[in-house]
Formats: structure tokens, C-alpha cells, sequence
């Protein structure tokens, strides 16, 4: 068991950062400073908190800037910036440009740009590159249309062990991230995005036990996207190890629609009808050249084809037959994933962050439509059957029917699909699950346990009881791969998830109310529906 000293004693210099460096391979620093590490491509310079322990290192380039030539193409190594002498790593850079932000150039803190392929590394003060530190890598959610949870401070989770290394990303969003076509394919790349979370995976082995991280034992985490990221890492090129992380823990994973690059073909005619460059011969090389400001302009949510309605997300990962081979929900089913130990979370009220007040089934029909276009009014038939209205105080009529509709189809569901893959094909004492059923302090009537509640208490940002409970079975699982051996103390044991028996953990409240518990009956039919729907609803 830890305690804080103070949110802010452990917090300061939340946004401490620099401009950032290139490529090379490492090579041992030379020098006696404690602080200042050398890439290779180049050298950066931490800086110390001296009352939490910690050590930050803010804005290590890890790619070069996505830029002109570079749109649209898997990140390629940093340049060689070693002329520069020392980097002083007390900054952050720019956080990569999603759908409807301003463009505020630069590398400092709020600078939003295509130039934001940084990362930023927190070490327990004396660490060495002989420490081995078990890595705890956070790959930050937003719907791969945002990046939602940038420069994330992880002083918190460093300090209350003393015992691992964390580090965080930024990585290429929206438009930049995921536009889609077979120009495209044909010159550049694809989900850019997830090769940008790739390259930084392989920047860690490369580069962590310089910092005193152990290589070969890098746990992955991310919370809604950034869980659907770890899902797709461990799917990545049909399952195919690469060495890069021994352990997953995706948060409250983020399945939504994924379709074939001639699916999404529109989004990119859209763009170049609307540029100008499509009357041009090469409308890709076009875009590439176009300045920012005009690209941005268009980097919003639209409807999808046939639909009136403006659906949450737009700009997403694709099949590519490389990187993506299938809808994650097949990979997982068929066993063709990573085998590592992985632990899930999810939310009671998972739709709740997502779902406007419906009023009428009509409403609440269309909303499901927007999300997945391809769903019938027969798919909409059997849905409404299976989720029958469901009163929430102060909320519409349909609101808690498509709450529960969505939450489950777009997080829920896939999260114990996971979970239950994992337990088959790994080992029933590979795979756990929780949900965490804690309704938040101060929300609104009606309101539940909503998306990805409990990332704040993991990492510390708040102060609630159930801070030291989250952050402690997170900081176990990442340093033995188990959540039990350093959990809180008095908190129940995290038995495994049986695919068979389908228990897991439920956070409670009072936590004494805490405990193992079946997936209810109503949510595995629920999810049933849902699975059963997924071939419509994921593409």
C-alpha cells in the first residue's frame, strides 16, 4: 500500500516540455550527468521533482515531422539532430492536430500542429540504465479523432512505487491519422495513426534501458481509442509477435465501425472535390503540398453515405491487409492475437458519455443508424427487442435503451470478447476483467458510471478513495503481470476471468461491497445481439 503526499506535490510541472530530436541508434551516454541521455540521433536533458522522486523527460522526438512528402505515410526515423548539442527535455511538444481543433503552431505547451510526433519518459529518480524497470506504455483514447489524453502527467503512478518506468505518445488523429483511399494505399500508407503508436512500441525497445526501463518487459495500456489500440496492436499483422510488450491492458476498448478502404473511398473524394485536387492529375500529391490551415478547414465529422446524421466518429482505422487483416472481433474470436496476459476494464454506463436524450423510438433508430450505417430496419427490429426501454431519471424515453444499446456494441461487448479470447487461447490464468461500478462525485441526475471514469483514478489526477485501489492493481499487473501481488491492502483478490464461468471483479461502493461476480445475464444477451449483429454494426 502507498499514500500521497498531496495531488500537487506529486503533480507539479504538469506541463513541462521541449522541441525534440531524430534518427540513429542508441549509444551510451558518456557523460557523469544523471540527467542527460544520449539517443544517438540526439541527446535531451531531464529534470528532477524532487519532492515526488521522479524524473521527466518531455518532448523526445520520436519521428520525424509528418509533414508535406510525409502526409499519409508510416512515420519514419528522427533525423539526425546531434548537432544541436544538448536538448533540454523540460517541454512539451505540439499535440498532433484532431477534427475541429485550431492549428496553433509551435512546440510548447498547447501547440496543436501536424509536427507532434513526441513522447515523454518518467523514471524514479537514481534509476540507471542497468535498473530494468518493468514499462508501462499509455496509448492516449479520443475516438482516433482526437488526441484526448496528451502530455498526461505520470508522476503519480512513477512515484507511488518507485519501480517502473512510464511513458506516453502522441500520435496522428482524424484526418491525418485515418483518411482512407487506394491512392492512398497505392502511394503512401494507411492508419498512419496506428503506425505512429508502432513506431513509438519500437522507439521503446530501441531506446528505454537508457532511461532504466527492461525492454523485455513492456506492458501496454489505453484507455476507449487507446484500448482499442492495444486490441489492434495485439491483432496486428494477423497476430504476429513482434517482441514489443509482454502484457495488454485495454481500458474500456473502442470497436467501432471498420471498413474496407473502398468503403471509406468517399471521405477522400469529399476532401479532394472540396480542395480543388480532384481536377488535379495526381490528387494525392495535391493534398500533400496543400498548407495546413486549408487541409484542417475539412477535418470534421460528415455523414456517411446514405445517412442524414452526423455519426460520432469519422475519420477510423481501416482493413488494409497489412497492419489491420480483419475486424477485430473475428482476430479475437479466431485466436489470431498476441498471446500475452491481458486485463480489461470497463464502466456500468458505458453509453451514457455518448447518447443525447431520445424521446422516440424513431430518434433513437436514427442515432443507431448514424453509428452504424449498414444496420436494417429487421437489425433495429431485433435490437429493440433485445433492449427494451429503460427509465433514467432525468433523461428522455430511449435515452438508457440506447445507452445500454451502444455502450455495449461500441465498448462493453468487446471488452469481455477480449477477455474471453484471452482466457481461451492464452490461459484461463492469463486473462482478467473488471468493471468498475463507482458512480463518480458531483455527476448529473441520471447519470451513471460513465466512459473511462476510473483513467483519472489509476493515474492519480484525482483524489478518491478508489485512487489507490485502481493504481495499485494497474501497478501490479504492469510489474508481475498479475493484479493480486501488489494490490491495495484489503482490497478483494482479482480472481481470473474463466471463459467458461465468466466472472470478474466489480468496484463497488461502499469498495467493502466489492468483489467477484458472473457477467449478468441481461449483458452476455445483450452482447450476444450484438456479436451476432457484427458483421452489419463493425463495418
Amino acid at each position: 500500500m502507498h499514500h500521497f503526499k498531496s495531488l500537487a506535490a506529486l503533480l507539479p510541472g504538469l506541463t513541462l516540455l521541449a522541441n525534440a530530436a531524430p534518427a540513429s541508434k542508441s549509444r551510451q551516454a558518456t557523460t557523469s550527468d544523471p540527467l542527460l541521455v544520449d539517443l544517438g540521433y540526439a541527446s535531451y536533458k531531464g529534470t528532477t521533482l524532487v519532492e515526488s522522486g521522479v524524473n521527466h523527460y518531455l518532448g523526445i522526438r520520436f519521428a520525424q515531422p509528418p509533414v508535406g512528402d510525409l502526409r499519409w505515410r508510416a512515420p519514419q526515423d528522427p533525423l539526425d539532430e546531434s548537432s544541436l548539442g544538448v536538448q533540454q527535455a523540460v517541454t512539451t511538444g505540439a499535440m498532433c492536430i484532431g477534427i475541429n481543433q485550431p492549428v496553433v503552431p509551435g512546440s510548447y505547451v498547447g501547440a496543436i500542429d501536424e509536427d507532434c510526433l513526441f513522447l515523454s519518459v518518467y523514471t524514479p529518480t537514481g534509476s540507471t540504465p542497468d535498473s530494468n524497470l518493468p514499462v508501462w506504455v499509455f496509448i492516449q483514447g479520443g475516438g482516433y479523432a482526437v488526441d484526448a489524453n496528451s502530455n498526461l502527467n505520470g508522476t503519480a503512478v512513477v512515484a507511488a512505487g518507485h519501480d517502473i518506468v512510464f511513458v506516453q505518445f502522441n500520435y496522428r488523429v482524424g484526418m491525418f491519422g485515418f483518411l482512407a483511399s487506394e491512392s492512398i494505399q497505392e502511394n503512401g500508407d494507411l492508419n498512419v495513426g496506428l503506425l505512429d503508436q508502432r513506431k513509438a512500441l519500437q522507439w521503446v525497445q530501441d531506446y528505454i534501458h537508457l532511461f532504466g526501463g527492461d525492454p523485455n518487459h513492456v506492458v501496454i495500456h489505453g484507455a476507449s481509442a487507446g484500448g482499442g489500440s492495444v486490441a489492434h496492436h495485439m491483432a496486428a499483422y494477423g497476430g504476429r509477435d513482434d517482441s514489443l510488450f509482454v502484457g495488454a491492458m485495454p481500458e474500456s476498448p473502442f470497436f467501432p465501425t471498420c471498413r474496407s478502404v473502398a468503403d471509406m473511398e468517399f471521405q477522400f473524394d469529399n476532401i479532394a472535390a472540396a480542395t480543388g485536387c480532384s481536377a488535379q492529375t495526381d490528387p494525392l500529391a495535391c493534398l500533400r503540398a496543400l498548407d495546413l490551415n486549408t487541409l484542417q478547414a475539412l477535418d470534421y465529422n460528415m455523414a456517411f453515405p446514405n445517412t442524414t446524421g452526423i455519426p460520432d466518429y469519422y475519420f477510423l482505422p481501416v482493413i488494409d491487409g497489412d497492419f489491420v487483416r480483419d475486424q477485430m472481433s473475428t482476430q479475437f474470436n479466431n485466436g489470431d492475437f498476441v498471446y500475452v496476459p491481458t486485463m480489461v476494464g470497463g464502466d456500468t454506463n458505458e453509453g451514457d458519455t455518448f447518447v443525447p436524450d431520445l424521446a422516440t423510438q424513431a430518434e433513437a433508430g436514427a442515432f443507431l443508424v448514424d453509428q452504424f450505417p449498414k444496420l436494417t430496419v429487421a437489425d433495429l427490429a431485433v435490437i429493440d427487442a433485445a433492449y427494451p426501454p429503460i427509465p433514467r431519471d432525468a433523461h428522455a424515453d430511449y435515452f438508457g435503451q440506447v445507452s445500454a444499446t451502444y455502450g455495449n456494441a461500441t465498448f462493453a461487448c468487446p471488452g469481455l470478447l477480449i477477455s474471453k479470447a484471452v482466457s481461451q487461447y492464452v490461459g484461463e490464468d492469463k486473462s482478467w476483467s473488471y468493471l468498475y461500478n463507482v458512480v463518480d462525485p458531483g455527476v448529473a441526475a441520471g447519470v451513471g458510471v460513465t466512459h473511462t471514469v476510473e483513467w483519472q483514478y489509476i493515474f492519480g489526477l484525482s483524489q478518491q478513495i478508489v485512487t489507490t485501489v485502481m493504481m495499485d492493481y494497474y501497478l501490479s499487473f504492469v510489474r508481475t503481470l498479475d493484479p493480486n501481488p501488489y494490490r491495495d491492502a484489503g482490497t478483494p483478490v482479482f480472481d481470473n476471468f474463466n471463459s467458461q464461468e465468466l466472472n470478474r471483479l466489480v468496484i463497488n461502493t461502499p469498495l467493502s461491497a466489492s468483489g467477484m461476480a458472473p457477467v449478468s445475464s441481461e449483458q452476455l444477451a445483450g452482447c450476444n445481439v450484438w456479436y451476432s449483429l457484427s458483421a452489419v454494426t463493425e463495418q
